[in-house]
């Protein structure tokens, strides 16, 4: 099975620029798909791969958490998504020996694809006191080393343990049970810096975290915005159930400060018209806004509706009066603040025409079922939060929640990072969440609400932080401030990352490190002699499983399961219920698998006592070597804690999909303060550029997902071998004194409250002239992270402004 060698670093002087596409997917999609895949996995195993990819009976593609439809596709995967499943499945490997050859600094020197292009991990390795090489290390040794850390801590708060949406439902059940059993709620995640914002705004304003939509309700849309997502590069799947609508009569309109190939033209590759006949057009409008102006878009089209209600001789007028006094409240508050907004300050703050900010209106009042989509571009800003409530304003206006079509749509990225949450993985966990933990587990959790991850990186910084431990991802490439967040690191006494390939994070380090090589998703896990499946939560909380297929990179490589019930098996004592014999603990089962039946009311009550919060005896009481080796008994602890998953294992079983219960969409019920959906008044904010600055956007290329970064181009927007770019307008380049072309340095600044001047730097980008509105610009991450500030973030919700970032070009000093 040949393969080609790693790739090298990217070479930035090699940076070429040719016209944006207008079209997305189509048969380059496809080359370039099966190209990495090849040159990854060989043909062979490519196709091995490729075909079990969201399939049933196979795995859930590692990358974005689009859902699939009931019935799939024999290539159910995008261009990305094979990208993805390339890098994990990858026949490359980094063995002890490479580690030997390598130091830390020299690693540490290579850019984030070279890390990415070596290969799978294969074997535990430590990095010691001192050392400038990693040097491998037993499963037992590593495991022990890291429970003396954690059991040595002066005080719980005193570790971190940080999630990627990587991990499966059942692992991230077991991370936080063991975090909590420690004493903690430090658990910090991907969400905390993107959809956070999302997840405050929806809680307050509809009573859940989640979107309200299903992928038949975006088939059966009248009317569909996409704002601040780029579906052709993160979510390609999403343009499928776009195209789907289109063909039943839906409109389209995208909303975003760059043109993106995927809203204008998709060539579907599964379909004659995609492949040969010039494929689909999408959005019937794009609204070029500018970067932070959303609020004000969706205040427009609140004000355009209640004017044209005033205005409207119909019986039944444009707003849906008997939805908002059955199921809504503060309209009446909501209705008297829209209408004092001026129209020239929503024209200043979008940048958009009252013309065309009434031609969005007008779609949304003659629209029947209206859905509205976003991603990073709304969840990133200071005001995110205020911007999201006011989308949730605009679709109660006209009834737009719980009715077939309709409904808030956040796309979230990584595969499980919704699962995620589900699962408990939360820095401030519901009461009644812990409730149910300790009458499952017997302990008392911890109730005091722990770090964020911004507040995670301050608490390092500060020298509160004696152990980091990341359950996937890359923490080092994804957070904010990166000079910021490698010094906080470097504070701590041991980093701990459960990883499958080497980035970033495991060269940032304490003063101690340890890298878990752990099993990926195409990969076979077999525990107890049984092929053991996992499960995921997609991005409209649909569940369904996932089983690899593919022989794992090492032999004794563990699963992420197995390495935290090993873990929390040295942690805490053994279960004084557990069977000696090795079988399941009793009062694990239920009848359905022979073991004895436990009342409703046995099911609601503690197994033990739970003890005092604190005292030597507080811990999880649970048979770790059995949850080890039966996946399903995990499950059914699940059952117990989380309502929803009643009879997990049968409702996945032969590839089945359940969605979990939301109340907004199913009855039209709000777990609000008020028991009803809720209107909210937000002072409109928009982000005010200093003369002489630009607005920066952070965003990914397209040979990218997350901090992995699969190549050198992004293919759609026109740039080629090289990542070290900054998108600015034209005008701008000019009025600004510099040339299209030139490098030059990013240096971004920040006023703190007390009036101090912050400035961060990133050195050596090329100016790429591009269709961006005035003032506005845009470049990779996790290359420019190191120019957001680390106490920049979002009201409510505390995510970095990544979408937000005052910067200034300076010219380089050439002499």
């Amino acid at each position: 099975m040949a393969t080609k060698p790693p790739a090298s670093d990217i070479d930035e002087s090699r940076v070429h620029v040719t016209r944006p596409k207008k079209v997305a997917v189509g048969i380059p999609a496809v080359l370039h798909a099966l190209q990495i895949s090849v040159d990854q996995m060989g043909v062979a195993r490519t196709a091995q791969t490729l075909l079990k990819v969201n399939q049933k009976d196979g795995f859930d593609c590692p990358g974005c958490a689009w859902p699939e439809e009931d019935k799939r596709h024999i290539a159910e995967f995008c261009e990305n998504g094979a990208k993805a499943v390339a890098e994990e499945a990858t026949i490359r490997r980094v063995p002890p020996a490479f580690f030997a050859e390598h130091s830390i600094a020299d690693l540490y020197g290579h850019d984030d694809y070279w890390l990415g292009q070596q290969g799978r991990l294969t074997h535990p390795m430590i990095l010691d006191d001192g050392a400038t090489h990693y040097r491998p290390i037993s499963w037992d040794d590593a495991l022990r080393t890291i429970a003396d850390e954690l059991s040595s801590l002066d005080d719980p708060d005193q570790a971190v343990f940080y999630t990627s949406g990587r991990t499966s439902n059942e692992a991230a059940f077991l991370y936080q049970l063991l975090v909590r059993g420690l004493g903690t709620n430090n658990l910090p995640d991907c969400s905390n810096m993107c959809h956070e914002s999302s997840g405050s705004a929806l809680t307050q304003t509809l009573g859940i975290g989640k979107g309200t939509v299903s992928i038949t309700d975006m088939h059966e849309a009248d009317l569909l915005i996409v704002a601040g997502q780029n579906p052709g590069t993160n979510h390609p799947r999403m343009l499928s159930a776009l195209e789907k609508a289109k063909e039943r009569g839906a409109k389209i309109i995208a909303v975003n400060p760059l043109p993106e190939a995927g809203l204008m033209r998709f060539e579907n590759p599964q379909t004659p018209k995609g492949m040969v006949l010039g494929g689909t057009k999408l959005a019937d409008q794009f609204v070029q806004i500018r970067l932070g102006g959303d609020q004000a878009l969706f205040q427009a089209i609140a004000k355009h509706l209640i004017e044209a209600d005033d205005a409207s001789d119909e019986a039944e007028g444009v707003i849906d009066r008997a939805f908002i006094a059955a199921h809504t409240s503060g309209f009446a508050e909501f209705d008297a603040f829209i209408r004092q907004v001026p129209w020239s300050e929503l024209v200043t703050a979008t940048g958009v025409s009252e013309k065309e900010l009434r031609e969005v209106g007008e779609s949304v009042r003659l629209s029947k079922a209206t859905i509205v989509c976003w991603a990073m571009g709304l969840t990133q800003h200071k005001h995110s939060v205020a911007t999201l409530r006011d989308v949730v304003n605009v679709l109660l206006l006209q009834g737009n929640i719980g009715r077939p079509g309709a409904g808030v749509c956040p796309v979230r990225g990584h595969s499980n990072v919704q699962g995620d949450r589900t699962m408990g993985i939360y820095e401030k966990p519901s009461t009644a969440f812990l409730d149910a933990l300790d009458a499952e587990f017997g302990f008392s959790a911890p109730r005091e609400h722990g770090y964020d991850t911004v507040e995670a990186i301050r608490a390092m910084r500060d020298g509160k932080v004696r152990v980091f431990m990341g359950m996937g991802g890359n923490f080092v490439s994804a957070t904010p401030d990166t000079a910021v967040t490698e010094a906080a690191l470097r504070r701590t006494e041991l980093t701990v990352q459960v990883s499958t390939k080497l980035n970033r994070s495991h060269l940032v380090t304490g003063r101690r490190a340890i890298i878990l090589p752990t099993l990926g998703r195409t990969d076979r896990d077999v525990r107890g002699g049984v092929e053991q499946r996992v499960t995921v939560e997609d991005s409209m909380g649909a569940v369904h499983g996932s089983r690899g297929r593919l022989v794992p990179p090492a032999e004794d490589m563990l699963s992420e399961v197995a390495i935290l019930t090993r873990l929390s098996g040295l942690l805490f004592p053994p279960d004084p219920l557990a069977d000696p014999s090795g079988q399941p603990p009793v009062h694990n089962g239920n009848h359905d698998r022979g073991y004895p039946e436990r009342s409703p009311q046995e099911e609601r009550e503690p197994k033990t006592d739970p003890p005092e919060a604190g005292t030597p005896a507080n811990y999880p009481r649970a048979d770790w070597a059995a949850l080890e080796r039966d996946y399903s008994q995990i499950r059914l602890h699940i059952e117990h804690v989380i309502p929803g998953f009643e009879e997990y294992d049968r409702r996945i079983a032969k590839g089945r999909t359940f969605y979990l219960p939301n109340g907004p969409r199913d009855e039209l019920s709000f777990a609000t303060e008020t028991g009803k959906a809720m209107f909210t008044v937000n002072d409109l904010e928009y982000p005010i550029i200093p003369e002489g600055r630009l607005l920066l956007q952070t965003l990914r290329s397209h040979d990218q997902y997350n901090t992995t970064i699969y190549g050198k181009d992004d293919r759609y927007r026109g740039i080629h071998g090289g990542r070290r770019v900054v998108m600015v307008n034209a005008d701008d380049i000019a009025a600004l004194g510099f040339a299209e072309d030139e490098i030059v340095d990013l240096v971004s600044e920040w006023r703190r409250p007390d009036g101090t001047l912050e400035e961060r730097r990133a050195e050596e980008f090329r100016i790429v002239a591009y269709s961006t509105p005035r003032a506005n610009a845009a470049a990779y991450y996790p290359e420019t992270n190191v120019l957001v500030p680390l106490d920049s973030t979002a009201d409510v919700s505390g995510t970095p402004t990544s979408k937000s970032v005052i910067i200034r070009l300076e010219h380089r000093d050439v002499a």
